[in-house]
């Protein structure tokens, strides 16, 4: 295996096409046996159902290499079951855990030349997705669709990887009541693009968005789920439009079980975050950012972490779930699928 010539510490956050993507078709009520192909490009009708009403769904995981120069994967039994929930809310076919899973070993075996070396802080970030390409024009869903994976390497999500980020609170709101926040669907994400081009225009690195029923509790980021810390407590807000990360809920076992912290799962009002002692953004692609500042309009809440760097408490965090991906703490059981 050789990898590729890559400046692999400063590749950013960005798409470098890579020689395998995996396609597997839904026709007739069955899917296909997919495969591997080299073109990365879409084929689709002009009225696809993907094109007309936006029924997508899509996940995002992270292959590493180890030091011994294995290839893992960390979690993806987890995205197998998210994708497979958020399909079935889009009124989508929903592919089967172990079709899921083998696709993901096979595209990560097909670009092992991308997968980052060990100890350049660069990882393969995997995106399987799913959408209609059937024909539609009326408001239902399609016939037909088409899941599919593909992989390019990745460097930290946010240019100063763990230095501290600010969020601004937004003045629009991520989802709906009874709405789709907590399926990954592209639609969502949609919703947060404007607000996000503002956000970084007026200088801040994320959003920071308030439950839309009464814009008083804290919900997510545009991109991330959010955690905070108090007396070294792990306070984890709850709701029933926050997307449910697999970071996140790696963080709650971590904080639990290997740093023996008391973990809060709840509401948490906005009120609240003006006490706590550190914020943190956390999911696949930036795994634990932490967070600095946030700002509601003229009031600005800093934490006492500072923005310099993390607090003790998220840097612990941080340091043991990327330990466990990178192979040098060990990890509960089932979290590593060995790929190569």
């Amino acid at each position: 295996m050789a990898k590729k010539d890559l400046k692999w510490d400063s590749i950013g956050f960005n798409y470098h096409q890579t020689d395998k993507r995996y396609v597997s078709n839904y026709k007739d009520g069955a899917w296909d046996e997919g495969r591997l192909v080299d073109d990365p490009n879409v084929t689709i009708n002009e009225s696809a159902g993907i094109l007309q009403y936006c029924q997508q769904v899509f996940e995002g995981m992270k292959a590493y290499t180890w030091e011994n120069g294995e290839v893992v994967c960390f979690r993806p039994d987890l995205n197998a079951e998210r994708i497979y929930n958020s399909a079935q809310r889009i009124e989508m076919p929903p592919v089967p855990k172990e079709k899921f899973l083998d696709a993901i070993d096979q595209v990560v075996k097909g670009n092992l030349d991308w997968v980052p070396p060990y100890g350049s802080g660069a990882s393969l970030y995997i995106r399987p997705y799913e959408f209609a390409t059937g024909v539609v024009i009326g408001v239902k869903p399609a016939d037909t669709y088409q899941f599919r994976v593909f992989t390019t390497p990745v460097g930290p999500y946010y240019k100063g990887g763990v230095t501290p980020i600010v969020l601004q609170v937004s003045d629009y709101d991520r989802a709906a009541p009874h709405g789709t926040g907590a399926v990954k669907a592209g639609l969502n994400y949609a919703m947060s693009l404007h607000a996000s081009v503002l956000c970084h225009q007026a200088g801040y690195n994320e959003n920071l968005y308030l439950d839309p029923g009464t814009r008083t509790f804290v919900e997510e980021t545009g991109g991330s789920n959010v955690i905070f810390v108090k007396d070294k407590t792990v306070i984890v807000p709850k709701s029933d439009s926050i997307l449910p990360s697999i970071t996140r809920r790696s963080i709650v076992y971590i904080a639990e079980h290997y740093l023996k912290l008391k973990v809060e799962e709840r509401p948490v009002k906005f009120e609240e975050v003006k006490g706590f002692d550190e914020a943190g953004c956390c999911g696949t692609a930036a795994v634990i950012s932490p967070v600095g500042k946030i700002v509601d309009h003229d009031e600005e809440i800093n934490f006492p972490s500072g923005m310099d760097h993390a607090g003790p408490v998220i840097t612990e965090l941080y340091n043991t779930i990327t330990g466990i991906q990178n192979g040098r703490i060990e990890a509960p059981e089932g979290w590593i699928r060995h790929i190569a």
